[in-house]
């Protein structure tokens, strides 16, 4: 997945990165909760909302709420994020969450497939059904009856209540990335570049390798 240095998008930030030095308390407050709480750092889209202290603080909450504590198990509530990710071509988003979707017990040829816009196969049916799921919602605006009735079947309606803000949510996040060009962690790969929104194949069940 890693790409020649001249296909990257340009990945200068738009906006002043702030320092701990350079945070005003309200920020450093904000700062201090964010990297001693699960996340462990501030890489993403928090060091844009923290411009707004307020903002940043409501953000904060919500974004820790939709990753850790849904009613998904964190291998699915990954993979959504990923699928998203991919869908906007979030740099940051991908890095984190491939990673994070690969520590949760996603197989790797999964998230291979999908950085490379390719069918991914399943081993499980709760797997496809995410990513069709995400995928289908992301690309469309609209869910089947189908995928929607599996995913409420199995996770109940909390489970589709809360999958739907996963995405939601981290469709706002990759905008923010993408709109004030935030850098990736050093050593990071990147992304093919992509002029549009991506269009991901349907995933199907089979062995996986």
């Amino acid at each position: 997945m890693s790409i020649d240095s001249k296909q990257a998008s340009p990945r200068e930030a738009r906006i002043p990165l702030l320092s701990t030095e350079e945070m005003s308390p309200a920020q450093r407050q904000i700062y201090d909760q964010v990297v001693s709480g699960p996340r462990g750092q501030m890489i993403g889209p928090l060091r844009a909302a923290i411009h707004s202290p307020e903002l940043a603080a409501l953000w904060s909450e919500f974004g820790e709420f939709l990753r850790y504590r849904t009613c998904l198990p964190p291998r699915l509530n990954e993979l959504a994020i990923l699928i998203t990710a991919r869908r906007w071509t979030s740099q940051v988003e991908w890095c984190v969450h491939a990673r994070a979707c690969m520590t949760a017990g996603m197989p790797q040829t999964v998230i291979e497939a999908i950085g490379a816009k390719r069918a991914p196969i399943f081993s499980d049916a709760a797997d496809l059904e995410v990513y069709e799921f995400a995928r289908t919602l992301q690309q469309s605006g609209q869910v089947n009856e189908e995928i929607y009735a599996a995913i409420q079947r199995r996770w109940k309606t909390r489970g589709v209540v809360e999958l739907t803000a996963v995405i939601g949510y981290y469709t706002m996040v990759a905008i923010t990335l993408n709109a004030h060009r935030l850098p990736l962690p050093d050593g990071s790969e990147a992304l093919p570049f992509e002029d549009d929104l991506v269009t991901l194949p349907p995933g199907r069940l089979g062995a996986v390798s």
